[in-house]
């Protein structure tokens, strides 16, 4: 029921995610008459593995997490985590509140053992792939302790999605030597040393987008500060872009010349094709879509949580958590110093 589109958008994005998967069961949850309205008259058989399960409330996008959680029991948001709790459901896709979503999600499905905060993670694009990146806004503070978890569970995602066998971890920093950094990141970074990742060391912001790391590891602030600078940057150099291209009739002749080349640049860095930010940390899957999404980018999130499920994330973080070392495993600073 959430995001800027609602229904119109979530339905017809199941829709076409069932039948590219033919396994796939797809539960939609909120006002019947909403979700029946946006159905197709004549269904066909993607629909028949279609099921709407009524919620009689919606969290609105700019309600708090706290009211949401306390007030709307039966929220759409509430009774599709809810059936995940049971197992009825494999996984949860949402492009509501997100602070809503976090706070519903780690009251019922509380966080798998070892971690104490969950995280958002998210795929973005780079110059050799991609990159995931953690925590994107849900722990503005961290202590060196939690960043290990997060680095920990990011490795162990993209190792199973990705099918990577020892991702390569950065921690974000002000520098890539071991001596720069709030006490915060240099505890971190011993910890991280200590953990039996593949943990390459510190890296600046720009090794996000230039690649050569698959896991970069950061606090709340600085990752959803990071994440929204990188949107407006985008949204800025597309609109040069276009402004170029249609200043007088020889840049408008250019760009058709130059079409095929723009067409395969804006499929390269399309925001819904990495669309869907896991809630990594809790005793279920939750992925939560860009308020914003289109069909195409709601169908995105949709595949990004099956993935998760096929490839078994929980099962395969709960293992790597049971090995992890602890956060006192590191040597002291002054020592790591000698």
């Amino acid at each position: 029921m959430g995001g800027d589109h609602g229904p119109p958008v979530t339905v017809a994005a199941s829709l076409r995610f069932l039948a590219a998967n033919p396994g796939a069961k797809i539960l939609l949850v909120g006002q019947r008459a909403a979700l029946e309205a946006a159905l197709p008259r004549r269904a066909g058989a993607p629909a028949a593995r279609l099921e709407v399960r009524h919620a009689a409330e919606a969290v609105a996008m700019d309600e708090s997490p706290a009211a949401a959680l306390r007030n709307k029991k039966d929220s759409s948001m509430r009774v599709a985590i809810d059936l995940v709790k049971r197992g009825e459901a494999d996984a949860c896709v949402s492009a509501g509140n997100t602070g809503a979503l976090m706070a519903i999600s780690r009251f019922v499905l509380k966080t798998l053992p070892g971690i104490d905060r969950p995280a958002i993670v998210s795929v973005l694009p780079s110059m050799t792939g991609s990159t995931y990146m953690l925590d994107l806004g849900a722990n503005v503070d961290c202590g060196p302790e939690h960043l290990l978890q997060f680095a920990v569970m990011g490795a162990t995602l993209v190792a199973a999605v990705e099918h990577k066998e020892r991702p390569a971890v950065g921690l974000l920093n002000i520098g890539e030597e071991a001596i720069k950094g709030n006490e915060v990141v240099k505890e971190a970074g011993l910890l991280l040393r200590a953990s039996g990742l593949n943990f390459i060391g510190n890296v600046e912001g720009d090794k996000i987008y230039r690649g050569g790391v698959d896991v970069v590891v950061c606090d709340g602030f600085v990752g959803n500060v990071a994440l929204k600078t990188s949107e407006g940057l985008a949204q800025m150099l597309g609109k040069f872009l276009r402004e170029e291209f249609t200043r007088n009739a020889l840049t408008k002749l250019a760009a058709v010349i130059c079409y095929p080349v723009i067409a395969a640049f804006r499929r390269r860095v399309d925001h819904r094709r990495y669309n869907g930010a896991t809630l990594l940390g809790l005793r279920g899957i939750v992925v939560k879509s860009h308020g914003a999404a289109d069909l195409v980018a709601y169908e995105r999130a949709l595949e990004r949580a099956a993935e998760e499920v096929r490839n078994g994330v929980l099962a395969r973080i709960t293992e790597r958590l049971a090995v992890a070392p602890a956060a006192g495993d590191a040597p002291p600073a002054s020592e790591a110093a000698l």
